[in-house]
């Protein structure tokens, strides 16, 4: 048999071993929030990679989170394609634990449907990662080219680990992201979240409200709660204005959204707000830039609140971005172009086809992973991954374990192609 042959035989012989490597990883308590829980799989993570011939690198992410990545050299680096496996392992937060019909963080098997926290989103494709990583080591394949793994946390709190290890140089050919795409290629847009605030130049005690809401009272001030509608409205006028004007192959009509997710605001019921706070998401195009999006709401904002005859002399406040949903309350996702024209996106399309019998769906996710800091650092890439979105962070989170050997195998396949093709 040829190599390939021999791993997709592999594969479907030695599944109970996916298994074992899936229950393990959802043994490991990952839950994001509250983060701060990752060292333990990672460790476990660097120690599988190290039995299957990798040069590991593990690093501190904030307290008591780390980042893993790896490299299994190629015997020819320098003459044929590297290949990057990217996947996070913090897993959504459980704010409904009571409609779990089973253990979160022990994974149970009912035929072919697997239940446990982070199966579909996404542990389930880490699982196959480290699968296809053992059963290369144990038939003995060298690859000409290198294949890079990432091992990252913070995807589900904004907190960009993938970002950091791009930004230290790490790099391939080609990156596969296996997050949630129920095995579709998906590319996505942009995700920026905000802060606009309003904070009068004084602060009165409730008491003088009678001045500042009567005829004649003659105290001319307002409070910020009750003017943050201005905001809200202004920024409902421009997601419809985006909606009617701007569109995108592959996303729906409307995708390009303005959410006021979040509001904060005043002191204490003896005290007329002198201060208020909205936190808002905004999802843009493949073909738009933060700045550009981030100018065009601040000028209908601004444009607004100087229409406000008591909000004219007071303008607001825009704070963009973050490095961390936890840390510093904001989080950039950039977005992911797919290029469909390209060579490496032709052979996975055609390890997909071979295994499942038809071409992958090609479309544009409406959510967002760390896929888009690839297209960021200008390295070729996809969201690929096992799992259906309905399944993200739900209750009784579920995966197919058949669609897992699909997608190992239609890997495997691919990893042989792509590393061994000449650059």
């Amino acid at each position: 048999m040829s190599e390939t042959q021999q791993l997709l035989q592999a594969i479907d012989e030695q599944q109970s071993s996916l298994l074992d490597i899936l229950r393990k990883l959802v043994a490991f308590k990952t839950v994001s929030p509250p983060a701060r829980n990752t060292n333990d799989i990672q460790a476990f993570v660097g120690q599988q990679l190290e039995q299957d011939g990798f040069a590991v690198k593990k690093q501190a992410f904030y307290n008591d989170d780390a980042l893993v990545s790896g490299r299994l050299p190629g015997s020819a680096p320098d003459q044929y394609h590297s290949l990057l496996l990217n996947g996070h392992v913090d897993v959504a937060a459980l704010t409904d634990l009571d409609k779990w019909q089973t253990d979160p963080f022990e994974l149970i098997r009912h035929g072919d449907d697997l239940f446990g926290r982070g199966v579909s989103d996404m542990k389930g494709a880490v699982a196959c990662f480290l699968y296809l990583f053992k059963l290369l080591r144990q038939l003995n394949i060298q690859l000409p080219g290198d294949l890079l793994f990432q091992s990252v946390v913070g995807e589900e709190a904004g907190e960009a680990g993938t970002k950091t290890l791009l930004e230290q140089g790490e790099t391939a050919d080609f990156a596969v992201v296996g997050d949630t795409s129920n095995m579709a290629f998906q590319g996505q847009g942009g995700v920026v979240t905000g802060w606009i605030t309003l904070k009068s130049p004084h602060t009165y005690h409730d008491g003088n409200r009678v001045n500042m809401v009567s005829a004649g009272g003659g105290l001319k001030a307002a409070s910020m709660v009750e003017k943050m509608p201005v905001v809200i409205e202004a920024l409902q006028k421009l997601e419809h204005f985006w909606a009617v004007t701007k569109q995108y192959p592959g996303f729906p009509a409307g995708t390009n959204t303005i959410n006021p997710a979040y509001i904060e605001g005043g002191i204490h019921p003896a005290f007329v707000a002198n201060e208020c706070k909205l936190w808002i998401t905004v999802h843009f195009y493949p073909d738009e830039t933060i700045d550009q999006v981030t100018h065009e709401i601040e000028t209908a904002v601004v444009a607004a609140t100087k229409a406000d005859p008591w909000l004219k002399d007071i303008l607001p406040i825009f704070n963009w971005g973050g490095e961390s949903m936890l840390v510093d309350k904001g989080e950039v996702f950039p977005a992911l172009a797919i290029d469909q024209s390209s060579p490496a996106i032709h052979l996975l399309s055609k390890s997909h086809q071979q295994q499942l019998g038809e071409q992958p769906l090609i479309n544009m996710s409406t959510s967002v992973t760390d896929g888009g800091w690839f297209d960021f650092y200008h390295i070729p890439a996809v969201t690929y991954g096992p799992g259906r979105m309905e399944q993200a962070h739900s209750d009784n989170e579920t995966a197919q374990l058949s669609q897992l050997l699909d997608y190992t195998k239609i890997l495997a396949d691919f990893v042989l192609k792509w590393c061994s093709q000449s650059k």
